[in-house]
């Protein structure tokens, strides 16, 4: 059974509000370094707001806005970008269970302004079960689309302001800063922190491939490495386990 679009709870909408806020005021800089950036790659003002609005992705947006200041072929720049947003897939898969009683527009809003900021505020209180499934909604639509709009205002702030306030200041550093946010939280086991150095080796020793396909290929290594070493380590747990069951009826 589908639950039908309902009126807001003000009082779940502002919890989700009041917990992103401090994230929300960390993400400005980010926003205003994302929109500089397009200005000063040459993308037209107009043009640099409409990615923004469609894309709505720091870190692949600045990826992407580094690929076309290097005139990297389109198909290049759409494969890092869809590389680097694998993960909101595995977002999508952990919410799913949440919203699926919910309208098809309630779903696609939500996949549209689903972050990682708005996912781990919003995850860790769903699965508390504190929160109704008409609470979980309205909570995570109070934190995402608040952090949906600091991000578009700071960026066309960084768009406004690109080409003369921060005109003098290097922007080099916007992308490796934001994957490096990224990064650091997720590395909470022994496959992500192994994929992490294998594909943080692998960037640097094919550091001389054109268009950064160095990076989308460790990218590609690393996940292998990780996946090859988390299935070595189930087997192993898998065969500790039956070693120790044989033992026990004997």
């Amino acid at each position: 059974m589908k639950i039908p679009t309902s009126s807001p709870s003000w009082t779940d909408l502002y919890a989700g509000i009041m917990a992103i806020l401090p994230i929300s005021l960390g993400v400005v800089p980010f926003g205003v370094i994302a929109g500089a950036a397009m200005v000063e790659s040459g993308i037209p003002p107009h043009h640099a707001i409409a990615m923004t609005i469609v894309s709505f992705t720091g870190a692949a947006q600045l990826a992407a806005i580094d690929l076309i200041d290097q005139t990297a072929p389109v198909a290049v720049i759409v494969l890092t970008a869809v590389i680097i947003n694998l993960r909101f897939m595995m977002y999508s898969a952990s919410m799913a269970p949440y919203f699926r009683r919910f309208d098809a527009l309630t779903k696609w809003l939500g996949a549209y302004v689903l972050t990682d900021e708005a996912y781990a505020i919003s995850i860790s209180r769903f699965r508390n079960g504190d929160l109704s499934i008409h609470s979980q909604k309205w909570f995570y639509f109070g934190a995402a689309i608040p952090f949906w709009a600091t991000w578009h205002l700071s960026a066309a702030l960084g768009v406004v302001l690109g080409t003369s306030v921060l005109s003098g200041v290097s922007l080099a550093f916007a992308v490796p800063l934001t994957f490096i946010a990224l990064l650091i939280p997720d590395l909470n086991d022994r496959p992500t922190i192994l994929a992490a150095l294998v594909s943080g080796g692998t960037s640097i020793l094919l550091g001389f491939f054109p268009f950064n396909l160095g990076l989308v290929t460790a990218v590609l290594i690393g996940i292998a490495a990780g996946s090859a070493f988390e299935q070595r380590s189930t087997t192993q747990s898998d065969r500790t386990a039956a070693t120790d069951t044989g033992c026990e009826t004997a």
